[in-house]
């Protein structure tokens, strides 16, 4: 193995086909293919529409990856997987195949975990992490404040969302503003064009007796939906922007709120925000004025990185070939529940004898 371990990353815990190719924290490729529109008429995901569209994805993206990378599959130091959590089908079509390329080509298999890997992307951007680190992560399954002290092996949770995470949040508040799916999106661009002070809707656990760390947006989507229904019931027009604008607000003024604040509890001195919702523009702009306000630097990927991708998942694997972390064995299996406290799903061994194991055998792949 070389300084720089080469890694491929295969990422289908959703709705993204996603395939990533890094050497050390340089990125090489990132090729991405989305079942998103298959999804839309549904207003959601659907977990077996995802599965079979994953199957359908995975070659022509490992090839397409492999491509653009300008590397061979031989070359390769080793085949990093999403091993949970996520959907337990999507998950289990990318462990299959990297089990598969990992063995014809000889190479260990690493098992991980996808919320570590939304942090350890951020490496890919602004070099490496600082130890320990604090990171709020943001997506349609999750809303958490995690700190890790070792990417690979030690992330733990501070806070997590009670009820509906973020991003969910804002594709159900989507939906019954008739903006279609994702939601994300397209509530970030109404807002831009909104009041965000128009409509005073509630910040959840927020309160003085509220755990610090914890995230609650259902009470806030009820609010929103219920405010809507009555405008609508008055025969009165919804102000679309504005609602959208208020709604947003209400969400990243939590989020930064109760990240910045975990920040100056623990003495650490930045804040790494990742995943789908932290490509929202509303919520960078007010995470780095709250940050600089309190001396403490923001690293937040570039949008492309923050939503699901198979780079984020290959930077994890680098990551683990590096500090010679062991290796997965050939009987894992996806984890739809893996808990964050679990960065990868290591063998039974700590000595690498599953590379030994595959190392000795002809390449299959051709």
């Amino acid at each position: 193995m070389t300084d720089e371990p080469l890694v491929l990353g295969i990422e289908t815990s959703c709705d993204e086909t996603g395939v990533g190719i890094v050497r050390g924290t340089t990125l090489l490729a990132d090729a991405i293919a989305s079942s998103v529109d298959e999804h839309a008429r549904f207003g959601g995901v659907v977990p077996e529409v995802a599965s079979r569209a994953h199957l359908e994805a995975m070659v022509p993206t490992i090839e397409r990856a492999l491509k653009e990378a300008g590397v061979s599959a031989k070359d390769l130091d080793g085949i990093a997987v999403t091993a949970g959590p996520g959907l337990a089908g999507a998950l289990l079509v990318g462990v299959s195949a990297a089990k598969a390329y990992a063995y014809a080509l000889g190479k260990p298999l690493y098992g991980v975990n996808h919320l570590a890997s939304h942090i350890c992307v951020d490496q890919l951007e602004h070099g490496p992490l600082p130890e320990p680190t604090m990171a709020l992560l943001v997506s349609g399954g999750h809303s958490s404040l995690l700190l890790s002290s070792d990417i690979t092996s030690d992330v733990r949770p501070m806070g997590a969302t009670i009820d509906d995470a973020a991003g969910e949040a804002f594709d159900k508040i989507a939906r019954v503003l008739n903006l279609g799916f994702p939601g994300g999106p397209v509530i970030d661009r109404y807002a831009r064009e909104g009041d965000p002070s128009a409509i005073a809707f509630p910040r959840g656990l927020t309160g003085p007796r509220d755990p610090a760390y914890d995230f609650s947006f259902s009470g806030l989507k009820t609010a929103v939906a219920r405010w809507i229904e009555a405008k609508r019931a008055a025969g009165e027009e919804v102000p679309v922007r504005d609602v959208a604008a208020s709604f947003q607000e209400a969400v990243v003024d939590v989020l930064t709120r109760k990240a910045v604040r975990a920040c100056r509890d623990q003495g650490i001195d930045h804040l790494m925000i990742g995943g789908g919702v932290a490509a929202n523009s509303r919520l960078r702009v007010l995470a780095q004025e709250r940050c600089e306000a309190a001396g403490i630097r923001l690293r937040v990927p570039r949008p492309k990185l923050c939503t699901d991708n198979g780079a984020m998942v290959a930077a994890l694997g680098a990551e683990m070939v590096a500090r010679n972390r062991s290796a997965s064995d050939w009987d894992l299996s996806a984890d739809s529940s893996l808990p964050v406290t679990d960065p990868h799903v290591p063998g039974r061994t700590h000595d690498h004898d599953h590379a030994h194991e595959v190392g000795g055998k002809d390449n299959l792949y051709s």
